[in-house]
C-alpha cells in the first residue's frame, strides 16, 4: 500500500512538519513562561529537552499529523497516551527490593556471627557460605537496580 505521505505534495509535507514546530514552540514558551528565573534554567533544561523529545507527551493533534497510518495500531507503537510519573513509580518500587537485598545481608553476617559463636571449629566453612550467599545476594541487587534503570528510562 501506499501511505498518506508518499502521496503528500511538498506543501503538504512542509505543513506537517511547520505544525510540529509550532507544537514545540507552543509547549516551551508554556514552560519558559513558567520558569521563576532563567538561573532555574540550567538545571530544567534536560528534563525541558526530554519531555519535548518523548512521544508519549506530544500534543495529539501533532501526533496525528505525524503518524501516517489512520487509527490502526502498529507493532512497537504505543497503545495510548502514558503518563510520565508511571516510570518513576516503576523505579522506586522496584528499588525497593534493594532495601531487600541489603536486610539479606545484614541477617547472612548475623547468622554467621552466631554460627561461630555456637561452633568456632567450622569457622572457615561458614564464612565460605557466607561468601557464597552474599555473592547471590549482591547479583540479585544488580538485577534489580538494571531493571529499574530500564523502567525508568522506558517510553
Amino acid at each position: 500500500q501506499v501511505s498518506k505521505e508518499d502521496t503528500a505534495t511538498p506543501s503538504t509535507k512542509g505543513r506537517i512538519s511547520l505544525l510540529r514546530i509550532m507544537a514545540l514552540l507552543k509547549q516551551a514558551v508554556r514552560v519558559a513562561n513558567v520558569l521563576p528565573a532563567a538561573g532555574m534554567l540550567r538545571f530544567l533544561a534536560p528534563a525541558a529537552c526530554r519531555s519535548l523529545s518523548t512521544p508519549a507527551l506530544r500534543s495529539s493533534e501533532v501526533q496525528k499529523v505525524a503518524s501516517p497510518v489512520n487509527s490502526s495500531t502498529m507493532l512497537g507503537e504505543p497503545m495510548g497516551k502514558r503518563n510520565a510519573g508511571v516510570s518513576v513509580l516503576g523505579c522506586a518500587i522496584a528499588m525497593v527490593a534493594v532495601g531487600g537485598c541489603a536486610q539479606g545481608i545484614g541477617q547472612l553476617f548475623a547468622a554467621l556471627v552466631v554460627g561461630m559463636a555456637r561452633n568456632p571449629s567450622m569457622k572457615e566453612d561458614l564464612f565460605t557460605y557466607t561468601l557464597i550467599g552474599m555473592g547471590f545476594l549482591e547479583f540479585l541487587a544488580i538485577v534489580v537496580i538494571l531493571i529499574a534503570g530500564l523502567l525508568l528510562y522506558s517510553e
